[in-house]
């Protein structure tokens, strides 16, 4: 089975908790906005191959539950990413994203290209062996829209942040 995003499906069948029940870390949501900064105990170096490669990447994105399929895997500057996201409840969903720029060991800047629209910009900073990582999303859809969505957005990315750093842990 296949669909595209839909507002609110992902908290329902995750059972996923606002962003602002969890403890101290929670993702700071914006106007359109969602921000989650990590200090993960791993050098900056692996923590960008466990974004840039894709047999890293498959492992650990998406919400607790969830498992990805990559269908194209273009890490570069004009470069695209297809992917099927996997729900638990066997829903799948498909997502696309246009890489727009890759800075080595430093950022990463991407978009979105399908529901729900974003750009974002994943950064990575030394932090004496450590990495301090920041991923920044901007919705593009309507307030209305976004004020239901950063309900599951939200906790799906803390999850999803949660799920990177436990497989750095396997990694270091």
């Amino acid at each position: 089975m296949q669909r595209a995003w839909r507002v609110g499906e992902l908290a329902k069948m995750a059972g996923l908790t606002m962003a602002g029940d969890r403890e101290a870390g929670a993702a700071r949501v914006g106007e359109r906005e969602i921000e989650i900064v990590r200090m993960l105990d791993a050098p900056r170096e692996l923590v960008f191959d466990a974004w840039t490669k894709e047999e890293h990447l498959s492992k650990w994105w998406g919400p607790q539950g969830f498992a990805t399929t990559s269908q194209k895997f273009e890490m570069r500057a004009g470069g695209t990413s297809q992917f099927v996201m996997h729900g638990p409840d066997g829903v799948d969903y498909p997502n696309t994203n246009e890489i727009h720029e890759v800075v080595p060991h430093e950022r990463i800047v991407f978009r979105h290209a399908v529901f729900p629209h974003f750009p974002a910009t994943a950064t990575f900073e030394d932090a004496d062996g450590k990495t301090r990582l920041a991923d920044r999303t901007v919705f593009e859809e309507t307030d209305a829209v976004f004020d239901k969505m950063k309900t599951y957005s939200a906790p799906g990315a803390e999850q999803t942040m949660d799920r990177l750093a436990e497989l750095l842990t396997k990694m270091v």
